[in-house]
Formats: structure tokens, C-alpha cells, sequence
């Protein structure tokens, strides 16, 4: 079950996904996160966000809508206060960054540089403040850029968390790589709404959000098959992983490894029982290292 991601050793490829696990304290409450390859953090911003307004979290046919806003602490708070507590829980830590300009992403590279976190999870969905709102994932020429500046500063392994409503994935994928990305994750939320026709408005303050679940499965293994075909460097599979079914076939597509991320609202146990089915699967299947499945389609 262990992988290596760009130097770093993790014992298995399940990895809390970014926003749906905190810092992990919580979820250590029912089993012991350790145990997990990783934890992604709360999606961090160089200056305190306390999040969108209005209704938040909205359930839909097979998933969820998520208008959260990335609240978070700011990178600084993060190192001083959050951060000495998730190095106790003993398992890789992806410092996931998100920004609003270059600017942003580089002072928070900067701040990042100086602890010894294990790898930087780059979000390039945030919306670039300074081209009207256009987030940096969906055109490759803007994602080239903000990847190459930050992959010039940063000292640690730089994963770049790809948007599913890029114009082109697989070319989003290579120009991340052509600027130094050393891995990369997807698929992230896909942009969608929901209406509610009694009040008749939309559900959210900010009228879209991001789509997650078991409805965008089939569509995100397909982006993450078409992705490591197409570059060499380490994939992160994630979108709709369910169950332990979900994440072989992520890593039968190619990924090194997966990220879950709506189950754990489901089922606060996931990441344990996808853990366990994996192992089970191995075994009954007479499967040594993944390395024997991974990209066989």
C-alpha cells in the first residue's frame, strides 16, 4: 500500500481531500488519522477569510453543492497555531494554497517555505481578482504563469490541483508540468447551481458552486486516465470516491493516489473503511504493490 509522491514516502494512497477535513482534529475523534497516507488542509489564503455569506452546503442528486467561500485562518495562523498540531497526528501533510493574484500564492509560497510541511497542494480555481474573476485553472496560458512563478520560489514538493472546468484538462495538465509542477491533483468541484423555485432565487448568495459526489465520479476517472496518459509526473486521483471499488479504480486509470473528500460528511469512518477494503482487495487478489495495478487500463 505505500506510494511515494515526488520524494515523499506516504503509507498508503488515501488522502483526506482539501475542505472536507479540517485539520483532521475532528475526524480524529473516530479513528486515528495517522493512519491515513495524508491530510490536504483547509484551503489556505495568505490573509484570514471567514467565508461566503448565506447557505453554505446544499445536498443534490448524488452529491453535494458547496458554496463555503474558503474560510480559513491565513497562512500565519496556520503555521503558528494549526500546524504544530496536525505534525502530532503523524501522517504527510499537504498545505493546500489558494490565492486571488500571484502576489498572494507567492507571499504564501514564501511563509510556507520556512516550515517543514511535506508538500504545497497549488489551487488554481480561485478567482484571479485582477483578470475580473476568471479563475486561474481554466485557461492553460494563465496556469503556466502563476505555476511557473510559484515553482521558482517554492522549496517543497508542488502539487498543482487541477479544475475540471478548464477549457482543455489534458492541456492544462501539460502546461502545469512544463512549468515545473513536480505532481498533480483532480479533479476539483464542477461549477454548478441549484434554484429554489418556492422562494424564486437561487440557493446560494453567489448563485453557482462547486459540485462534488458520487455524480461526478465517472467524469473525474475519465479526466485523471486522459491526464496520466498524456504527462509523467505523479497524479492525484479524486472525485466522487465513494468506497474502496472507487479508489482501485482510480489507480487502475493511472493515479499514484487518491484523495476523498463528500464521503467524509456521509461517513466520518471512510477513510479507515477504504483503507481496509484496499487491503482486503490486495490480498484476495494476490496484489503485492499497487505498483502491479496502477495505469493498467
Amino acid at each position: 500500500m505505500k506510494v511515494n509522491i515526488c520524494g515523499v514516502d506516504l503509507k498508503n494512497p488515501v488522502i483526506a481531500a482539501s475542505g472536507t477535513f479540517g485539520f483532521g482534529e475532528e475526524y480524529n475523534e473516530f479513528y486515528s488519522v495517522s493512519k491515513l497516507g495524508g491530510i490536504s488542509t483547509k484551503g489556505l489564503t495568505i490573509n484570514k477569510k471567514s467565508g461566503n455569506h448565506g447557505l453554505r452546503v446544499f445536498e443534490t442528486t448524488g452529491g453535494m453543492l458547496n458554496s463555503v467561500g474558503l474560510q480559513n485562518p491565513g497562512v500565519d495562523d496556520f503555521i503558528h497555531y494549526e500546524y504544530p498540531e496536525m505534525k502530532k497526528l503523524e501522517t504527510v501533510i499537504l498545505a493546500n494554497l489558494g490565492g486571488g493574484t500571484i502576489e498572494d500564492y507567492l507571499k504564501g509560497i514564501e511563509l510556507l517555505n520556512k516550515t517543514d510541511v511535506d508538500m504545497i497542494e497549488l489551487n488554481i480555481s480561485c478567482p484571479n481578482v485582477k483578470e475580473g474573476g476568471m479563475a486561474f485553472g481554466i485557461k492553460s496560458k494563465v496556469a503556466y504563469e502563476v505555476v511557473k512563478e510559484v515553482k521558482d520560489i517554492c522549496n517543497k514538493p508542488l502539487i498543482v490541483k487541477l479544475s475540471p472546468n478548464a477549457e482543455d484538462i489534458v492541456d492544462m495538465a501539460y502546461k502545469c508540468c512544463e512549468a515545473g509542477a513536480d505532481g498533480l491533483s483532480l479533479v476539483n468541484t464542477f461549477k454548478a447551481m441549484a434554484i429554489d423555485i418556492n422562494g424564486r432565487r437561487t440557493v446560494f448568495n453567489n448563485i453557482t458552486a462547486g459540485l462534488s459526489g458520487p455524480a461526478i465520479k465517472p467524469i473525474a476517472l475519465r479526466m485523471v486516465y486522459e491526464v496520466c496518459k498524456a504527462v509523467d509526473v505523479p497524479v492525484i486521483g479524486l472525485g466522487g470516491i465513494m468506497n474502496w471499488q472507487d479508489a482501485i479504480e482510480f489507480i487502475m486509470a493511472g493515479a499514484t493516489a487518491i484523495q476523498i473528500g463528500t464521503v467524509n460528511f456521509i461517513d466520518p469512518n471512510a477513510g479507515i473503511t477504504i483503507i481496509q477494503g484496499m487491503e482486503s482487495y490486495m490480498k484476495a487478489e494476490g496484489i503485492k504493490s499497487l505498483e502491479e495495478i496502477r495505469g493498467i487500463i
